[in-house]
């Protein structure tokens, strides 16, 4: 399989970018888009060329860190996969593929594809956590939840914070990231006593971070490789009227 690519350079934040056309040859369908940007890298230093620079780390869909936007779709066409399961069958044999970054001002581009995603980080810090003594741990059984519960609430930890709800929102929204975060430990009897200080801490550092606001585009959803549904956010919102409404102060 043979592909033009228009891959997004940018040599550091300060620096202004631009799209550069490669032609790739010798492709197989089975190869993951990872894969195919690796031989990209080879064709690159062959010919004393800087590489491309992308994150990745697992390659099995677990840590989302390959995050891409690729003809425009973060992660690509697939439904339900992150960049590394991406295969090259899923293009046509020929055709051009855009290449770029998560585009958002919370998500500073540090060098080519690669942006700067610790903003989840310090609103996961705010308040995606449980506080719990130190010890052994309790028995699995040790506080019995009702089936549907358990199942919500693994729907929401399914998310990898890998920022693909951001790049597809048009006002850069993390309201699908902050909302799985609230909704899964809010669902847990384990997060209740921490529950209204939570929400508030969450979305007032996704504010402080400058994401937009939701607008309820469902763009999110469609993108994310974890499917979690834009429910969460209902969630979230509902927690946060809740814990405003009963604050103390």
């Amino acid at each position: 399989m043979k592909f033009t690519l228009h891959i997004w350079r940018q040599p550091s934040n300060s620096d202004s970018g631009n799209f550069e056309t490669r032609e790739i040859d010798g492709i197989t369908p089975e190869m993951s888009f990872l894969e195919m940007l690796d031989q990209v890298n080879m064709q690159l230093t062959g010919g004393g060329e800087p590489e491309v620079a992308f994150e990745h780390d697992c390659r099995e869909g677990i840590c989302g860190t390959c995050s891409l936007v690729i003809n425009g779709v973060p992660h690509g066409p697939e439904w339900g996969a992150t960049t590394c399961q991406t295969y090259m069958r899923s293009f046509e044999d020929g055709s051009e593929i855009w290449i770029e970054p998560y585009r958002a001002k919370a998500f500073p581009i540090t060098k080519d594809l690669i942006v700067d995603r610790s903003a989840f980080d310090r609103i996961q810090q705010a308040g995606g956590f449980v506080s719990a003594n130190t010890g052994s741990a309790p028995d699995a059984n040790a506080i019995p939840i009702a089936k549907a519960v358990a199942e919500q609430a693994m729907d929401s930890a399914a998310c990898i914070g890998c920022g693909a709800c951001v790049a597809a929102c048009s006002n850069a929204s993390a309201s699908l990231f902050v909302a799985a975060k609230v909704t899964h430990l809010a669902t847990l009897p384990q997060g209740d006593p921490e529950r209204r200080a939570r929400v508030q801490k969450m979305i007032a550092q996704m504010d402080a971070e400058m994401f937009g606001s939701c607008s309820n585009h469902g763009e999110c959803e469609a993108v994310c490789p974890k499917n979690i549904s834009v429910s969460v956010i209902a969630q979230m919102n509902r927690e946060y009227l809740r814990s405003v409404a009963t604050s103390d102060t």
